[in-house]
């Protein structure tokens, strides 16, 4: 890899400047661009590995795209289908982003993907060029030269920010992709002069089923223009995409082929729909466009998307991308990272970590995406179209995740940016007919998936924080309303008893941790906003934690309706213990809110401080996880499970206890073990950037473990030195005396040049700007934070 000269320190370590750029209001980016403006922009984007977290449980993709854009135009690799026979096929979950490094065959390009979810949908307008003989079977792994896939090698392979190529080798033909916010650009070198076919399948999708596509419908327009919709029936039930798609070059010809069989058909039989008819419509369908190619001539190609109409997304093509100019919009989507990777100047040690650091910033600043027309139209959960007024529209919350750490660092890095997901969150309120705030939502579906009401931890936390830019008493409301929904998910027994029984409601106890967990940060915001009748009674509600726990035991534990304890019961078994993708050991540790009263409770700091000792370093055999997709071996530290989300805060509660120190060589060993280079650096799913969250944050010394606190614990940096650039023009500078390796402890900690007593700074001491500076040793200081609470 080669480096920037200007990247280099006289000490030998590499600058890494990381931006993260808003692609929001037009009236929000004037301050940005003056703000950028006062220094050149580097080349940093020549950091991102995008094949980091591609192979194993990973689950993120390599293609193109711009930071929170629309459109992800990436490889897919199989056609795994959801179910075989009528039942679930597991083979299908490492598929969640399309793509798996250890695939041998590219089956095309799609233009919609999700980033290191558990669950999937998506997938949308696949297009593969070919040559030779027509074919629209996509074919199989084991037998590509069934089908139109091709095969790959990762020789011929490169994935960067906003760019993709690979050789397709069955076809000799060199693909190239890039993207805009809400168009992804194809552009393909014909090797020979011969014909050649683009298919483009309306029926290819990830989490795919037989009857997922609800109907398809094509335009040919003219000699150059497709348009027309698809709608699916997955993960978001009725889920409607519309395209614009636009060739450089004439088409020669076109057909089309349908594997529906419809029992009522009108009256088109009079015509001939296989071949060259302009208009067509069906559930399953795949449409094929040739065109005579000279050698080494290139085809390139447009596909806007938009969630409104054809006529939306042919607007968003001709305001984004009204030309043909291939490299000027890899350029564009290059500028818009290194816009983003501006922003915070780290110095790093090494390569690998630069890598890592830089590339968890790219998955970071993958989404929520915006999901709006360039107009502002949007479609909206009631599937009426709406109109953003002054907020830019975001879909895909993957709020059970995404609460703990990627939210809170949007409201240091992208105040404005968040506040308009909170206004998204609000609009969602507004059009839902339970009317609840998300839980897990995308493309104006709400899909219910995991546990909890985490929008009331993102609203809380953004209002505690002071960073509203959305009326705050109806974000309030919105958040009492959902609270109070008795028939979502137990929590009318949960408002009846103050625990979810496991007998009338599956994985009792997370549910009834997490609504304890979200209904403090709902009383944080009533007591930030002045009202106590709401403060009172959702305080009174966060106390609900302890009604499950199990002095016994010492532990979390399932409760039944009439009051007792389950009697089966294996606090280290993932599976059917009332616990959702995780264990009573980790689970039992989830009171971020009150985590000194949780010590207190579970037998006070050296008993506690003992208990986390032995979560790091016993050991967890397959079997208590192997029913457990969600966890695999390479996420798992000991019994600590960080591969899955609901132990991120755990390391950082020593500092609860009279041994703080501990938690430092806890949070190295876990950026060393769970976040490496390669495709399959990392120990598990990235979840829509919250793994990759953790890492930023936790590299830089600092972690909100109770979103809705301004407070923030301290822990181990892994940089040198960075520099945060923050939006309110101030700068936050974190300095890591003597890190290294081996320098794992902290000495001492300085905060504006006074020693911090206590493991703890404030959400206004790093927004005010100033310094705060670690002093790092091999040895661990045992008197370090004497004063901490």
């Amino acid at each position: 890899m080669k480096f920037n000269d200007n990247l280099i320190t006289s000490t030998g370590t590499f600058l890494v400047f990381l931006l993260f750029f808003s692609c929001g209001k037009e009236e929000k980016t004037s301050r940005e661009e003056n703000s950028s403006s006062k220094k050149d922009l580097q080349d940093f984007a020549q950091y991102v590995d995008p094949m980091i977290g591609t192979a194993k449980m990973g689950h993120t993709y390599p293609g193109a795209t711009v930071p929170f854009g629309s459109v992800q135009l990436s490889p897919d690799t199989d056609t795994i289908p959801y179910a075989v026979d009528g039942k679930y096929n597991p083979d299908v979950y490492k598929y969640c982003a399309g793509y798996q490094y250890d695939d041998i065959t590219i089956v095309g390009f799609s233009h919609t993907h999700f980033s290191g979810t558990g669950h999937s949908d998506l997938g949308d307008f696949l297009v593969m060029p070919t040559t030779g003989d027509l074919k629209l079977n996509p074919g199989t792994e084991t037998d590509p030269d069934s089908g139109y896939r091709s095969r790959f090698s990762h020789e011929n392979e490169n994935a960067e920010a906003g760019y993709y190529n690979v050789l397709l080798e069955d076809y000799d033909i060199e693909a190239e992709l890039t993207a805009s916010s809400r168009v992804g650009m194809h552009r393909y070198t014909f090797p020979e002069k011969e014909e050649a076919h683009v298919i483009l399948d309306l029926m290819s999708g990830i989490y795919n089923y037989d009857d997922k596509n609800v109907w398809t419908f094509v335009r040919v327009e003219n000699d150059t223009l497709i348009t027309g919709f698809r709608q699916t029936n997955g993960w978001a039930r009725t889920r409607k995409v519309f395209f614009a798609m636009s060739f450089d070059k004439p088409i020669k010809n076109y057909g089309r082929a349908r594997y529906d069989k419809q029992p009522y058909n009108g009256f088109w039989g009079k015509f001939n729909q296989e071949e060259n008819f302009p208009e067509v419509a069906g559930e399953k369908i795949r449409m094929y466009f040739n065109f005579d190619m000279e050698a080494d001539e290139e085809l390139q190609i447009k596909l806007a998307i938009s969630p409104v109409s054809s006529e939306g997304a042919l607007n968003n093509m001709k305001q984004e991308i009204p030309h043909w100019d291939f490299d000027k919009v890899k350029e564009g989507a290059r500028k818009a990272w290194n816009k983003e990777l501006n922003k915070v100047e780290v110095s790093v040690e090494n390569e690998a970590e630069m890598t890592n650091f830089y590339t968890a910033m790219y998955h970071a600043f993958l989404g929520p995406t915006e999901y709006m027309d360039v107009d502002g139209k949007y479609r909206g959960l009631d599937m009426n179209i709406h109109q953003a007024e002054d907020f830019t529209n975001y879909t895909s919350f993957s709020l059970w995740d995404t609460y703990r750490a990627l939210h809170p660092l949007f409201n240091i890095l992208q105040p404005e940016r968040n506040s308009d997901m909170v206004e998204s969150m609000l609009a969602h309120y507004d059009q839902s007919v339970h009317k609840m705030l998300p839980v897990w939502s995308h493309y104006a579906n709400e899909n219910w998936c995991m546990i909890g009401y985490h929008s009331a931890s993102v609203i809380s936390d953004a209002i505690v924080k002071g960073n509203t830019g959305f009326d705050e008493e109806r974000a309030l409301d919105a958040m009492v309303q959902t609270a109070k929904t008795g028939y979502y998910d137990g929590l009318e027994y949960y408002m009846e008893k103050g625990y979810v029984p496991e007998d009338k409601n599956g994985a009792s106890v997370s549910k009834t941790l997490e609504y304890a967990y979200d209904d403090w940060a709902i009383a944080q915001a009533a007591k930030k906003l002045g009202d106590d009748s709401i403060y009172e009674e959702f305080s009174k509600r966060s106390e609900n934690y302890k009604n499950v726990y199990d002095v016994e035991s010492g532990f979390m534990r399932p409760k039944l309706d009439n009051g007792e304890f389950k009697k089966e019961f294996d606090a280290l078994n993932t599976h059917g213990q009332g616990f959702i993708e995780g264990n009573a050991w980790n689970y039992s540790l989830y009171v971020p809110h009150k985590p000194a009263e949780m010590i207190e409770m579970m037998g006070g700091k050296a008993q506690f401080s003992q208990h986390l000792d032995s979560l790091f370093t016993m050991d967890l055999p397959d079997k208590y996880f192997e029913n457990t997709e969600d966890i695999s071996r390479e996420g798992i530290i000991g019994n600590y499970v960080h591969g899955n989300e609901p132990s991120h805060h755990v390391a950082y509660l020593y500092n609860w206890t009279d041994t703080p120190w501990k938690s430092q060589d806890k949070i190295r060993m876990i950026l060393k073990d769970q976040y490496q280079t390669g495709a399959d650096g990392l120990g598990g799913n990235d979840d829509f950037g919250q793994m990759s969250a953790w890492y930023i944050f936790s590299s830089l010394g600092f972690y909100p473990v109770a979103p809705g606190s301004t407070q923030y614990a301290l822990g181990s940096p892994a940089i040198d030195k960075a520099t945060v650039n923050l939006d309110n023009e101030n700068t936050f500078i974190v300095i890591a005396e003597n890190q290294s390796d081996k320098n794992v402890f902290v000495e001492k900690v300085e905060l504006n040049g006074k020693i911090l007593k206590e493991a703890f700074i404030d959400h206004e001491d790093i927004m005010n700007g100033g310094e705060l500076k670690f002093y790092m040793s091999d040895i661990a200081n045992e008197e370090l934070y004497k004063n901490n609470q």
